[in-house]
């Protein structure tokens, strides 16, 4: 099929890359000409593990172009795909401006049938919305089209294997005709293909990352509890995760969610809900747990060297997960930037395999940046893992009491065991896990 996908963030290029593989011509579309051309020069915009090597054996076999010329790339295919930013807005509904431009773009230059794809994470009612728009700026208004909403479920970080492997597709049409050309599409990923009507397609995608959102929030409630009473999380995870109806994923406890979709889609759709007239309290709950999760880790730091001016501190691990050079939303950033201001004398070292030139974007000259994890803990007083990078696990405790001025470990993610870090003279505070020495605590609070 020949497809068009409009947009070259996370979401556009992992999806138009694999059409690609999957034997499809694509035209990959984006207004920043820049980027475009590193796309051909076979630079990529984002950290995603494999996708450099599906755009270049695409483009070799010619099923993969990347254009800004959204003209051609409209009239040239049979479904175009919108994946554009739908970021917030300050009150917390969803910026439709670019999914709106693009509709506007889509209606001016159409030359036939097309089937119109929002891939976009939009509220219910959007396609709707981009269906009139289309309508009003069709030059030739005997030209038919149809809207269809196929949301996305891919993790940063694993977009390839999720794309390739994933649990289903959820196509909602209205159309036969729409609803056999993306079946049709799709059905070489051979998995689950739900067809439903747009609105619930539109809806399923709030809803799952709202309900995992859930989920790591609930755990790291618990967490809190874990730790008062002396409890290891890992433990009740594992048994409550045992439950099939519960499930293990998204149980792990830690320092609160990120990125760019679990904090944007709670709070698209709890104001989606506010502008139906209900009050979603549920899911408000969940953003107010995760808002300062980030602060148990500097709780945890103030409890082990008080006052941290004239301190130095390792940052390791920048993104909001491991596998990606996303820093929207991540722990670090607010960790950092609070540091900073609370302790102006204090010295910040940072580490990450990919995303120092992304947190140097945003905070520019305050850190020290090292090129090497060795380098970012040496003589440190403290090290705080933020996140959870196989080379920051696998350095491993004795290097980090080797390097370190103090053997002092603040662990956001659940890294180490905390008896070895005990036998070791490290002192390491993790999440919902209390060490032998720390314990004393928890018997005087019992």
């Amino acid at each position: 099929m020949k497809l068009a996908v409009i947009g070259t963030g996370y979401v556009g290029l992992t999806s138009g890359v694999c059409f690609a593989e999957m034997g499809n011509d694509v035209i990959c579309v984006d207004i920043e000409a820049q980027k475009i051309e590193q796309l051909n020069l076979g630079i990529m915009p984002i950290y995603e593990p494999g996708v450099d090597e599906i755009v270049s054996r695409n483009r070799v076999a010619g099923r993969l172009q990347f254009t800004t010329d959204i003209i051609e790339a409209i009239k040239a295919s049979e479904i175009i795909i919108i994946a554009v930013g739908t970021p917030s807005l300050p009150d917390g509904d969803v910026d439709l401006s670019y999914v709106h431009t693009v509709a506007r773009q889509i209606g001016s230059c159409m030359n036939g049938y097309k089937v119109i794809v929002n891939k976009s994470t939009v509220p219910v009612g959007t396609a709707d919305k981009v269906r009139e728009i289309i309508s009003n700026n069709l030059v030739d208004k005997t030209i038919s089209f149809d809207m269809a909403s196929v949301p996305e479920f891919l993790k940063e970080g694993s977009a390839i294997e999720d794309f390739f492997h994933t649990d289903r597709i959820v196509i909602g049409v209205d159309s036969d005709v729409a609803k056999n050309l993306l079946v049709n599409l799709h059905e070489p990923l051979n998995t689950n293909i739900q067809v439903t009507d747009i609105r619930s397609a539109e809806l399923i995608k709030y809803a799952a990352n709202s309900f995992l959102a859930m989920k790591i929030s609930f755990i790291n409630e618990i967490a809190n509890i874990a730790e008062l009473v002396g409890a290891d999380i890992s433990e009740i995870a594992a048994g409550i995760g045992s439950d099939s109806r519960i499930g293990r994923k998204f149980l792990k406890a830690g320092i609160g969610f990120g990125g760019a979709c679990f904090p944007k889609d709670t709070i698209g759709l709890v104001k989606t809900a506010e502008n139906l007239g209900h009050e979603f309290k549920l899911l408000q709950e969940v953003i107010n747990v995760n808002e300062y999760r980030y602060r148990t880790l500097i709780n945890k730091l103030e409890d082990e060297l008080q006052d941290l001016n004239y301190k130095s501190i390792a940052i390791l691990g920048l993104s909001f997960k491991p596998n990606t050079n996303d820093i929207r939303e991540a722990p670090s950033i607010k960790i950092i930037s609070e540091l900073l201001i609370k302790y102006p004398k204090i010295t910040i070292k940072v580490y990450d395999p990919v995303a120092m030139e992304a947190v140097k974007q945003e905070l520019g000259d305050k850190l020290y940046y090292c090129v090497t994890l060795q380098e970012a803990v040496f003589e440190c007083d403290a090290a705080m893992i933020v996140t959870e990078w196989e080379e920051i696990v696998s350095f491993g405790l004795d290097n980090y009491k080797k390097y370190l001025k103090q053997p002092v470990i603040i662990d956001g993610r659940n890294c180490f065991n905390p008896l070895e870090a005990s036998k070791l003279n490290i002192v390491y505070r993790s999440i919902g896990r209390e060490t032998p020495v720390n314990n004393l605590k928890v018997l005087e609070r019992l």
